[in-house]
């Protein structure tokens, strides 16, 4: 490391062995950060309670980064005594309509209202404490918070009152209070107050926030944040590892976590008619799912003609994901319903646009997604009502792959290559 190299402090929770989208994106910063004359530390919790687990990326994290940790407490195995559907809780996720039981409305009540902004708040002050002794006795440039959990930015909030000369870099991966779940908390109105006046302190004294989208970056300036965006990306040795030759079905994959908020089931109603209406599509289609499925997800499609198509690999490693994405013709990503979700770009894409396959992408008309898939020329996105579209859109692609034709139209997707995002980081501080 170069004895000119400036330090950059980084409080996160997602750390490896910590698996799943939360971890890659400072994962891959710290990586490429020193090419570009910054030295990482990083702080993290030394007992943390991950929903996902991939001792696979500890091999990504140099010898040489220093990490230091403090204990964390955690409520959610109190969580997890009302049910053990509250494990999802950890991933942010939650059961909606009438698949809610008592036990779930309590524990949403309880997690909403008692544990503001969510339940890691009790690092705060531990880690504060920590910190500023360590800040007195190390000198660092910048300090980044990122979340969620947002809890870490109110670390950064009383930090940066402690050290006001410190540069403060808040990095929002989802929004807060305008998170597509925000709503399903069951806040009352003192909490949503809470919730808002907490963010707003964040927005106003950082002295900048990374927005993931460009959306949440124009969201967040209008709540008085110097916001900039810096999207997720994809790292360079995934890219286009393609094999030529046909996959032995017309393979349509979603990587990753899927809960009930961001269930298309435009899709599955879709694949249904068609299995039942075509024989060759029928003989010839496999659905595959790698990552964790929601049960309930599982056992709707197990009810229909589909079921007999699906290959549900389940969890596996970040680097056995990025296989089974080139073993895919079309990779599918989807977002929540909700207007309000359009600026969430999920990070799985542009793992997708690496590999040069085509992306089927559901969400809200005007979604940032549709802009990327625009811009780069690598697939289509559709409203959740589309269905017609969705339709003509994967019989088009069965017969490209009948016919063994590569769709490879992609361009400017070197842009979000990791290394390219953090030399952008790098500039802007």
């Amino acid at each position: 490391m170069s004895s000119e190299s400036k330090k950059i402090l980084i409080i996160t929770y997602y750390w490896p062995p910590a698996g799943g989208p939360g971890v890659q994106r400072w994962l891959k910063f710290v990586k490429y950060l020193p090419e570009f004359g910054w030295e990482p530390v990083v702080f993290i919790p030394e007992n943390p309670s991950y929903p996902i687990v991939d001792e696979t990326l500890e091999s990504e994290v140099s010898e040489e980064l220093k990490v230091i940790k403090t204990k964390i407490l955690e409520p959610y195995q109190i969580a997890e005594f009302f049910g053990k559907d509250n494990k999802k809780f950890k991933a942010g996720q939650f059961d909606v309509g009438q698949n809610q039981s008592w036990k779930s409305k309590l524990s949403i009540w309880i997690r909403g209202n008692f544990f503001i902004p969510d339940a890691r708040v009790f690092w705060v002050k531990p880690s504060v404490k920590f910190l500023g002794k360590y800040l007195k006795e190390n000198h660092i440039d910048a300090l980044v918070t990122t979340g969620p959990p947002h809890s870490l930015h109110l670390i950064g909030l009383q930090l940066k009152k402690e050290f006001p000369d410190m540069k403060w870099i808040a990095d929002f991966r989802d929004p807060w209070t305008e998170i597509s779940y925000y709503q399903h908390l069951k806040l009352t109105k003192k909490s949503d107050l809470k919730h808002r006046k907490l963010e707003e302190k964040v927005f106003k004294n950082a002295d900048i926030t990374l927005a993931t989208s460009f959306t949440d970056a124009e969201n967040f300036r209008q709540k008085g944040a110097n916001a900039i965006c810096i999207t997720n990306g994809f790292d360079t040795e995934i890219q286009n590892k393609s094999e030529l030759k046909r996959n032995e079905k017309f393979t349509l994959s979603y990587i990753g976590v899927l809960e009930q908020l961001r269930n298309p089931e435009v899709l599955w109603q879709v694949l249904n008619e068609m299995i039942t209406e075509n024989q060759e599509f029928r003989d010839h289609f496999e659905l595959k799912f790698v990552g964790r499925i929601d049960d309930k997800i599982i056992r709707k499609i197990q009810n229909t003609p589909l079921h007999n198509t699906v290959n549900n690999l389940g969890y596996l490693s970040h680097s056995e994901s990025n296989k089974e994405m080139q073993k895919s013709d079309v990779l599918m990503v989807t977002n929540f319903p909700d207007k309000k979700s359009k600026g969430i770009i999920p990070g799985k894409i542009f793992e997708y646009l690496a590999t040069g396959k085509t992306v089927l992408s559901f969400g809200p008309k005007g979604a940032d997604v549709a802009r990327i898939l625009e811009e780069t020329k690598a697939g289509h996105h559709f409203n959740f009502d589309q269905k017609e579209e969705v339709k003509t859109f994967l019989l088009q692609q069965f017969e490209f792959w009948k016919n063994n034709e590569k769709q490879r139209n992609q361009s400017r997707i070197d842009q979000y290559s990791r290394r390219n995002l953090t030399h952008r980081l790098s500039e802007i501080l």
